[in-house]
């Protein structure tokens, strides 16, 4: 059994920690207003789930995964992550997050961005691109016919290998992009964010991707 920390209690987060609890693992969720206010998802979620800080999530996390937005970045607790696999699933609206220079001119990516904040921890990019009914909606066994899959990213391939793995478990097949550089094949307005594809229609469009530069 893994324990599973997740940082934002948003759609994704909550949805990541439905999928946990129904494949066994125990969930610690926080939000930025405080473990009172997740009171109905954690009675949901039942016993292998309960609510806390921030600091709480990470430090009892066996995987941590940081769903917040951008600018949320900085409130991720460094060193209770040191060494640990931490899932990033953030992606750039600048509509919402402001403008990020390293972003627009295409520098940096999130995971990057996270990466750089967390200093010792092992980031994955993972879960960007599935709307977050689609977490639970699509997931299937392993060696269904036509398979959904999702893209990983990331520098650390032990930690990549144990994402994926948690991935194929929660219902999906895996596809790698390389390193946390390339996560912006997957980044928003590209081929591969959004629909449902195959791992191989998936490589298709992540070979296809473009930089917006060049869009």
């Amino acid at each position: 059994m893994t324990t599973i920390g997740i940082i934002g209690a948003g759609n994704i987060g909550s949805q990541l920690a439905r999928l946990a609890v129904q494949h066994g693992h125990e969930v610690v969720i926080a939000n930025s207003r405080g473990p009172e206010t997740l009171t109905d998802l954690v009675s949901e979620l039942g016993t292998a789930a309960r609510a806390g800080t921030r600091d709480e999530a990470a430090a009892a996390g066996d995987i941590v995964v940081v769903t917040v937005p951008l600018a949320a970045i900085e409130t991720i607790p460094v060193e209770p992550l040191v060494g640990k696999v931490v899932i990033d699933t953030d992606n750039y609206y600048p509509q919402r997050d402001g403008q990020i220079a390293a972003l627009d001119d295409e520098t940096t990516t999130t995971a990057e961005m996270l990466q750089d904040h967390l200093r010792g921890a092992k980031v994955v990019k993972a879960f960007n691109h599935i709307g977050a009914a689609d977490l639970t909606g699509h997931a299937t066994p392993s060696g269904t016919a036509d398979r959904r899959a999702l893209v990983i990213a990331g520098d650390d391939e032990d930690a990549k290998r144990t994402v994926a793995d948690l991935i194929d478990e929660f219902g999906f097949d895996v596809v790698d992009a390389g390193p946390l550089a390339e996560g912006w094949r997957i980044q928003r307005d590209t081929p591969g964010y959004g629909p449902r594809l195959t791992a191989s229609e998936l490589r298709d469009a992540l070979a296809a991707a473009k930089r917006y530069r060049d869009m």
